[in-house]
């Protein structure tokens, strides 16, 4: 093979699933605020004219997701997002 690795074409949503479950919590919230903004973007463009979704809480929407990030993990993650904010 030359040294390349064989690429599938498309990756199946239980695939993206399972490897985003396997994240820390707090990455799995890092995932859905990238992930959030390219979807709206995408759905707008199909239908440019689609009324917002109706509100729901974000318990009932991000309950299949498991126990929400600790104080330490949320901790965790500030700290490492302003070590590196002046590097950005």
């Amino acid at each position: 093979m030359n040294g390349k690795e064989l690429v599938k074409d498309t990756v199946s949503l239980d695939e993206v699933l399972m490897l985003a479950k396997q994240l820390r919590p707090v990455d799995q919230a890092r995932l859905v605020v990238r992930l959030a903004p390219q979807v709206e973007w995408a759905l707008e463009q199909v239908e440019p004219d689609l009324s917002p979704l109706p509100h729901s809480s974000l318990h009932g929407l991000l309950a299949d997701l498991g126990p929400a990030p600790s104080t330490d993990d949320i901790d965790e993650a500030q700290r490492e997002m302003w070590a590196t904010f002046a590097q950005e």
